[in-house]
């Protein structure tokens, strides 16, 4: 169990994640209660002056011009909630609305929500016993979370009577894409990691030129991916009988020879939106800002999403290249005239099946079905006319995340699969021939898929094997 506590301005991306996936107690840090008191103190205070506020004396949407009559002030929180309780489609994985919760009681325990410490107490007690709610997975538009927040608030402390101001907040802000974008990060360089560790295999399998993986690459082109992708690889395949024979190819196919400056454009784009994400883990994402130093609640625009939109689009369009390449390497080791192995990687006098052949198949299907979700998405642009021409405009940022995250599943498998054919491969050319690093995950890979034998179909779950990669395997 992941046990995390709140203070709503470190949270990062790992104790996320953990909170999310390994549920454990949920505690708010010293310090948050007194510093909610003290906010709700001053929102009341400008409440009371008669000063218009969004969502608090005021109506939302086109109808900001509406005053709330404290006497209404129950009954439109209440009508708030359930009203934009619109969300479609089936419900969300539990880790999603777990991290959006957390991510939730982060946004209240900073102090900025106008919502007293009562609501984040509540919230944290219920997530530490485990309640989490039914939410629907379509409706968001990455402008402020409504349906799927309201879904949660009302499931999660819906029993929990609200004062003036505080429904909206609770709903306003950008949570559940928070933690969706979280979750992706993690899953895509999870999803790298293990890329890099299976091109390995794959030179290994391949017999492919070791030279172009030389660190000295780098020192002279210093993008910082680049030389990461080189360092890895150099430091896999150290040991490696590629480097005391003489190479098979001068060049060998641009799938093997590239693989360190495309896998390090993506390490690049995604550590650009780890560094977003890690951001917007803390940001304010709601509008009003309470300024009490300034004694004012400034009308801001922080629930637009179109940092965290962007980010994801470009991790996607920069992971897609590793995985064509990734299929094309794995495609390759199956063709004899490409490897001087057996067609297939068919045991040697085994003359009567197609050993690995058919799994081209899975391979190019699900590696397209991936590299079809790079679309990008943040450029999407809302109806003109909504609210009365105010909400004139969306980021869809709560699809890129799901892209990303579906993209990353996808990965894994195409990961899977292409694991399977470069370890049968290395069978084929000598498992002797592998460096201490390689050998581990050559190891872990035949724990879970054995080698093929004459006369054995090729292996018909490879689910294991992908949760092992995604796990980190031998690593």
């Amino acid at each position: 169990m992941a046990d995390i506590v709140v203070s709503g301005s470190d949270l990062d991306l790992a104790s996320l994640v953990a909170a999310a996936r390994e549920p454990g107690s949920v505690v708010l840090a010293p310090g948050v209660v007194e510093r909610m008191r003290g906010n709700r103190a001053f929102a009341e205070r400008v409440a009371a002056r008669g000063d218009g506020v969004y969502g608090f004396t005021r109506g939302v949407g086109a109808r900001t011009t509406r005053p709330i009559a404290a006497d209404d002030a129950a009954a439109f929180n209440r009508r708030l909630l359930r009203e934009h309780a619109t969300g479609q489609g089936p419900a969300l994985p539990d880790d999603e609305v777990r991290a959006a919760a957390i991510c939730l009681l982060n946004q209240l325990a900073a102090g900025r929500t106008n919502v007293r410490p009562e609501v984040a107490v509540a919230v944290a007690e219920r997530l530490s016993a485990g309640r989490l709610p039914a939410v629907r997975m379509l409706g968001v538009t990455g402008m402020g979370d409504l349906a799927p927040l309201a879904d949660l608030v009302i499931g999660l402390i819906g029993d929990v009577d609200l004062v003036p101001g505080e429904a909206l907040p609770l709903i306003g802000q950008s949570s559940f894409v928070t933690a969706q974008a979280a979750l992706a990060v993690h899953d895509m360089r999870a999803l790298l990691d293990c890329l890099v560790d299976v091109a390995a295999l794959d030179v290994e399998a391949y017999a492919a030129n070791p030279s172009p993986y030389d660190p000295a690459a780098g020192d002279v082109r210093p993008y910082p991916g680049y030389r990461w992708a080189l360092a890895r690889l150099t430091e896999l395949l150290a040991g490696s009988a590629l480097h005391r024979e003489e190479a098979r190819h001068l060049h060998s196919p641009l799938s093997f020879r590239n693989a360190a400056p495309v896998l390090g454009a993506a390490h690049d784009a995604l550590a650009f939106a780890e560094g977003q994400v890690a951001i917007e883990l803390n940001a304010h994402q709601q509008n009003p800002l309470a300024l009490p130093d300034r004694d004012v609640m400034l009308p801001v625009a922080n629930f637009d999403l179109q940092a965290i939109a962007t980010a994801l689009d470009l991790v996607r369009i920069a992971l897609a290249p590793c995985l064509t390449m990734q299929v094309e390497r794995s495609i390759k080791l199956l063709q004899a005239s490409e490897t001087g192995l057996t067609t297939g990687l068919e045991p040697p006098g085994d003359l009567g099946g197609h050993g690995y052949s058919e799994m081209a198949w899975p391979l190019q299907g699900i590696g397209a079905e991936a590299r079809l979700l790079l679309q990008p998405v943040s450029a999407e642009v809302g109806s003109a006319t909504q609210a009365e021409g105010i909400e004139d405009r969306l980021t869809m940022a709560h699809l890129s995340a799901r892209r990303t995250r579906e993209m990353a599943g996808l990965g894994f498998r195409v990961a899977a699969l292409a694991a399977t054919c470069a370890c049968q491969a290395i069978d084929l050319r000598g498992v002797e021939r592998l460096g201490p690093g390689l050998a581990r995950r050559h190891a872990a890979v035949r724990a879970l898929v054995p080698g093929l034998g004459p006369g054995d179909p090729p292996p018909d779950d490879l689910e294991p094997l992908a949760a092992a990669l995604r796990a980190g395997l031998a690593s």
